[in-house]
């Protein structure tokens, strides 16, 4: 598939990872054996898909722990080839700390691996039942991870390994909305999915109090594309699962998926 046709179907900025996800699907043709990537996001997902979609050599399947992961590791693979879920090479890690006596919180877990100079795709998703909490993360880094790290923020923890099969799966408390846009810039969107006017959307935006994609986004006029996910801070997150048609009114439909803070 032509890279500068394929490129035009995306955002300017995700020309990175297109060029990274056609390295992957090189290196899958020519060397004929598996290639596995870093912990990719759904719009990642997406974009790979696409890409293996157009290419007649490779497959694809992606893992993330459990299920409904929204972070998974992608492995590209020739037609001979049977996966094996041994191939994303996956640790699950239980974070052991006084339950009793202290509370933990997904942003300073995440906020700990980060500071600790992990990179966001070096660990999948963090999940909780509401006291236990996981993370699914590379096998290289769960090394790291269980040697170095003793403390998430001022709680001392230690971490210990545990099998796929123990790893929590989340409720699925997503709520479904279709509805019409004027546009599908981030503003619009988010004014949307939280019943916020498109000032006060500019406004969170404007303060860095909106993510998309785990990456902090301060341009109102960004245009998001399906599979997006966005975080906006004391509000929740919504997932960008369908772009429709236009309106007769010249509005654009969009099905969301959001989880109320």
């Amino acid at each position: 598939m032509d890279e500068l046709n394929i490129k035009q179907h995306f955002r300017v900025d995700e020309g990175p990872i297109i060029d990274q996800i056609n390295d992957w699907l090189v290196q899958t043709t020519d060397q004929y054996r598996p290639v596995l990537t870093p912990f990719l996001n759904p719009r990642q997902r997406y974009i790979a898909q696409t890409l293996v979609n157009g290419n007649g050599n490779v497959k694809m399947v992606s893992n993330g722990g459990w299920q409904h992961a929204e972070m998974k590791r992608v492995l590209f693979f020739p037609s001979y080839y049977q996966p094996q879920v041994k191939d994303f090479e996956v640790t699950c890690l239980e974070i052991d700390y006084p339950q009793k006596f202290a509370e933990l919180h997904h942003r300073q877990i995440m906020g700990t691996l980060l500071g600790e100079g992990l990179d966001r795709a070096a660990f999948g998703d963090i999940v909780t039942d509401g006291k236990r909490w996981q993370v699914v993360i590379t096998n290289q880094m769960a090394r790291f991870v269980c040697e170095r790290i003793d403390h998430v923020g001022k709680i001392k923890v230690k971490w210990k390994t545990i099998s796929l099969e123990q790893l929590i799966a989340p409720e699925d408390d997503w709520e479904q909305l279709t509805t019409t846009v004027s546009s599908l810039r981030i503003d619009a969107v988010v004014a949307a999915g939280f019943n916020y006017s498109r000032n006060r959307a500019k406004q969170l935006l404007e303060h860095g109090l909106v993510q998309i994609n785990w990456e902090e986004m301060q341009r109102p006029d960004y245009l998001v594309g399906e599979h997006d996910m966005l975080s906006v801070r004391h509000a929740g997150r919504l997932r960008v699962d369908q772009v429709g048609t236009i309106t007769r009114k010249n509005k654009q439909r969009i099905t969301l998926s959001i989880i109320h803070a």
